[in-house]
């Protein structure tokens, strides 16, 4: 099973000290109060639901999904799938995952810029704050651009952060209004009716009431201060115990965070108020990327991803002929189907070179790409395939499972630990193809003489290392064989592929495993890896088959290589079963099946208040911690069990399980341990057909580690071509002194500057300096992931971070497109069928930079588009328009190259006149919404 997400905590980074729960909505969680999640989430599920419906109604299909806060992922999930595909064979997982990577990413800001009044739209910082929400805007749509949906997903949680605090921290609900304040995100627009600085804006609350404590008809916001009292003469205070500036007159405050706050009668107008507000910046979002671009950048269209990462040299011709042959079967058998990948990632690699990354969810470019690959070159037997398969994790969305083909070793071993921190932040998952393990040939003359040469191993066991990380395998077959081994890549390129047990044993000893089939799983199948292992499997009825029996009760068993895989019957599985494994080497067992059920996980840390926050890398060895648990697929379930499971041994720590929503927990870990573990959940799925809940467990394959000591930094999360970013990372141990190697690397070679080591001294922490630069021909929206990696150098101990930043240029067009309706031809009988309308209108874009495209988000008829230049010079795109009369409405959407919006709405409304005709008026609206950045065909 795929762990997450997430899960987008690359973006998310600690501070030096542990900070307060800060003025704004809580993070998280919060009794009786909304939170910035649950304001979030909602917001994305009544946006998403009202894509599919417009989707569903434009295909004449029924949407019957009522759209309110009550929604949930997985029921928003089934009404958006168009397809008859039973609800066992579709993960939400995607969905979810998006939705957590956004509200993780908005929880974060919390901890990333507790004092930044700009961010939390305190001491009146309105135009700040607008600055920070337009330049998130423009940072989710570059990035949609490249296709980074991750980058995009993290900008849109941070804006969505300041735009929500708006409305509890300003007194705009306190004037009366009852819509969002739409000038936040429309940069062209004035900021009016805000306060002076120096006009009193409060006066003191009466006791515990701050009911009547705003004086002021204009716009302003509460002053906030952790360390001091001051503020200017008059002004209002956030309020709240962390305050000090609620101490000195005007005391009090006016913040609506909870319904505990000074002005907490008002929290849920704030909280409908910030849910509308961030449902508008969706709009705006949707309307620029498209419906179909929208509901990916969501999660909801992604299924499997085929990632391949492919060694190029002289003695792969027949690995590349077989990788092609069996990517090409899957596209072929699933184009069209549920069943087809959502998206393709290719990285050839040899030595010296690596790369590029081909990243598409177009079929045929992937066909392309990969049928353009050949074997050249070589001579000696290591290659940069720790290069590739960085580019591969970094390029991929999280728990994409990676299959390697090579038959060398690794020349960039030193890489081993950066991939391990790669694949721990996606939970991806590692399979590698090892051909001819033992034996090596390579290029060695233009006559194609190959030599051969062993693998020691040393090099297989740093495959091994890594798979197990990522709980992935490492296959080692002949050339000969390998077409029986890709049957792997055929499983795992599924929808809703959950892993249900998972070890590995070096050494190995004779062993039981036990594991719990139920009723949402099919196509179970059953992996073991390693140097024949002897294994016997049991029915929950006691049914048994022997490894060596190939087709037997239970089901079928395929041996090649070091791989045995069994594929049970579809009849009777439900229940537990086991597995008997005696071998005297290493082996690894996997069991993986298809469900709609699955889970994710996140470690979060307390704040002084009391909420949580996402925690950006590994937790203390030895410490308490949090895990942020969601089941996924399923609206009701019951969590019993959640355990970190020794990843290579028998140790096992519980939690201890709060629920905090129908299928989200908090799991308090009493003392995360010195040993690498897996997570895994056990529970009871409740069936509208069965009488009785099913029990059923899932398992994270990826693993997770502590660390004894922590690394932060707070950079900002964009940056622009050839201008270095700059800025401080931390080092916090739980002893003192000590010496410690650093490490940074991008995914995409950027220059990146930092100290070779820190001692920590008698502090027991250090900083350091990082530079990191992108080359002045990046494009804008480009996405690049920094890894920062510190080494104790006596213990061997060691941790991470990752950021991920956006490259994007300056955008000086802040001006959205126009419209103009030129005509009107519409003679519309009382019966609308036997008649028709028109419309022309045009578009421009004045001295901006250009119309990219323009559609229909309103209206079934036809559309057509022409060019032509204006007596002024400028370039026109004219709208062509026709209908039937019984279509009366049409909204056109034009965007331009750096993606402003602008809409133009007409309807011909029903006026009778005496000859049983329609009388025609229009109405048209042009809404300026002024969003920036580099974005389609720019």
């Amino acid at each position: 099973m795929v762990s997450q997400v997430v899960v987008a905590v690359f973006l998310l980074c600690g501070t030096l000290f542990q900070p307060p729960d800060v003025a704004a909505f809580k993070p998280l969680f919060q009794d009786s109060s909304l939170t910035h999640r649950e304001i979030t989430q909602m917001a994305i599920l009544r946006k998403t639901a009202e894509v599919c419906r417009d989707i569903a109604i434009a295909q004449g299909r029924d949407f019957t999904l009522p759209i309110n806060n009550g929604l949930t992922p997985s029921a928003v999930q089934k009404a958006c799938s168009s397809s008859s595909v039973s609800s066992s064979a579709v993960s939400s997982l995607g969905f979810y995952s998006a939705i957590t990577e956004t509200y993780l990413s908005n929880a974060a800001v919390d901890q990333v810029f507790p004092p930044s009044v700009a961010h939390h739209i305190d001491n009146e910082a309105f135009r700040e704050g607008r600055d920070l929400i337009t330049e998130g805007v423009a940072a989710v749509k570059a990035s949609v651009q490249k296709e980074s949906y991750i980058s995009a997903r993290i900008a849109l949680g941070a804006l969505c952060h300041t735009l929500q605090d708006f409305y509890s921290h300003s007194n705009w609900v306190e004037l009366g209004n009852t819509a969002p304040f739409s000038t936040l995100i429309k940069p062209e627009l004035p900021l009016n009716n805000i306060a002076d600085p120096s006009m009193p804006t409060c006066k003191s609350c009466i006791g515990p009431n701050c009911a009547d404590n705003i004086l002021t008809e204009q716009l302003t916001s509460g002053y906030f201060n952790l360390f001091s009292s001051t503020k200017p003469p008059g002004k209002c205070s956030h309020g709240g115990s962390l305050d000090r500036t609620s101490s000195r007159e005007p005391t009090g405050g006016i913040n609506k965070d909870d319904i505990s706050s000074d002005h907490g009668f008002l929290h849920f107008r704030a909280a409908d108020m910030a849910i509308s507000a961030t449902m508008e910046v969706l709009q705006d979002i949707r309307l620029a990327i498209g419906d179909r671009t929208f509901l990916r950048l969501m999660g909801l269209s992604q299924t499997s991803v085929l990632a391949f990462v492919i060694d190029t040299t002289g003695s792969m011709s027949d690995d590349i002929t077989e990788a092609k042959r069996v990517s090409f079967s899957i596209i072929d058998s699933r184009r069209g189907t549920p069943e087809e990948p959502s998206e393709y990632i290719l990285v050839p690699f040899n030595d010296p070179d690596f790369g590029p990354l081909t990243r598409t969810k177009d079929a045929s470019i992937f066909k392309q790409r990969i049928n353009s690959l050949s074997a050249s070159g070589g001579g000696d037997a290591p290659e940069m395939c720790l290069s590739g398969l960085l580019l591969a994790l970094a390029g991929a969305p999280p728990s994409t499972d990676i299959f390697v083909f090579t038959d060398a070793a690794a020349k960039d071993s030193e890489l081993k630990s950066t991939v391990q921190a790669m694949i721990e932040r996606t939970k991806s998952t590692v399979t590698f193809l090892l051909t001819n393990a033992l034996r090596r040939r390579r290029d060695v003359s233009q006559s194609q003489r190959f030599t051969s040469r062993s693998i020691t191993p040393s090099p297989i066991k740093l495959y091994r290392d890594l798979a197990h990380v990522s709980g992935g395998q490492t296959i080692e077959v002949t050339k000969a064989t390998l077409s029986q081994a890709t049957a792997v890549i055929t499983d795992a390129s599924t929808s809703a592929l959950v892993t249900l047990f998972q070890v590995v044993r070096s050494p190995a000893i004779a062993e039981n495993f036990y594991f719990f089939l139920d009723p949402s799983l099919s196509n179970v199948t059953v992996y073991v890896t390693g140097d024949s292992p002897v294994l016997t499997i049991y029915s929950p009825t006691g049914v048994s088959q022997s490894g060596s029996v190939a087709d037997g009760p239970l089901g079928r068993i395929w041996t090649v290589g070091n791989l045995k895989r069994v594929k049970l019957n579809s009849d009777n599985q439900t229940g537990e079963w086991k597995i008997s494994i005696n071998s005297t080497a290493f082996y690894s067992l996997k069991v993986i099946g298809q469900s709609s059920v699955n889970f994710l996980f996140n470690f979060v840390e307390q704040l002084e208040g009391g909420d949580f926050t996402p925690k950006a890398n590994r937790p203390f060895i030895g410490r308490n911690a949090t895990l942020f648990v969601s089941v996924t697929g399923g609206d009701s379930v019951t969590v019993t069990d959640v355990l970190l499971v020794e990843a290579s041994g028998s140790g096992v720590v519980n939690g201890t399980i709060k629920s905090v929503g129908a299928t989200d927990f908090l799991v308090n870990i009493d003392r995360i341990p010195e040993w690498a573990f897996v997570v895994q959940l056990k529970g009871l799925l409740n069936h509208s057909t069965r009488p009785l809940p099913s029990r059923f467990q899932r398992q994270s394959p990826t693993q997770q580690q502590g660390s004894r000591f922590t690394i932060t930094a707070q950079p900002k999360n964009t940056m622009e071509p050839g201008i270095p970013v700059v800025f401080n990372f931390t080092l916090v141990n739980s002893a003192t002194g000590g010496n410690y190697t650093i490490q940074a690397r991008t995914d995409r070679s950027f220059t990146v500057l930092f100290p070779s080591s820190l001692n920590m001294g008698t502090e027991g922490s250090a900083q350091g300096a990082m530079t990191l630069t992108a080359p002045s021909n990046t494009e804008s929206g480009t996405d690049v992931t920094l890894t920062i990696e510190a080494e104790d150098s006596e213990s061997g101990d060691s941790n991470y971070m990752a950021v991920r930043f956006t490259v994007m240029t300056k955008v000086t067009d802040f001006s959205s497109p126009v419209c103009q309706v030129v005509s009107i031809k519409a003679d519309c009988p009382v019966e609308c069928s036997n008649g028709s309308w028109e419309l022309s209108a045009n578009l421009t874009d004045g001295n901006g930079t250009g119309i990219a495209r323009v559609s229909l988000s309103r209206g079934n008829g036809s559309l057509s588009l022409s060019y032509v230049m204006s007596v002024r010079g400028t370039n026109v795109v004219v709208a062509s328009y026709n209908a039937s009369c019984c279509s009366q409405e049409v909204e056109l959407v034009a965007v331009d190259r750096v993606g402003n919006v602008g809409t133009c709405f007409t309807s011909i409304k029903k006026t009778f006149t005496t000859n049983g005709s329609y009388s025609v008026t229009f109405s048209m609206c042009v809404a300026l919404v002024g969003l920036f950045v580099s974005f389609l065909y720019g």
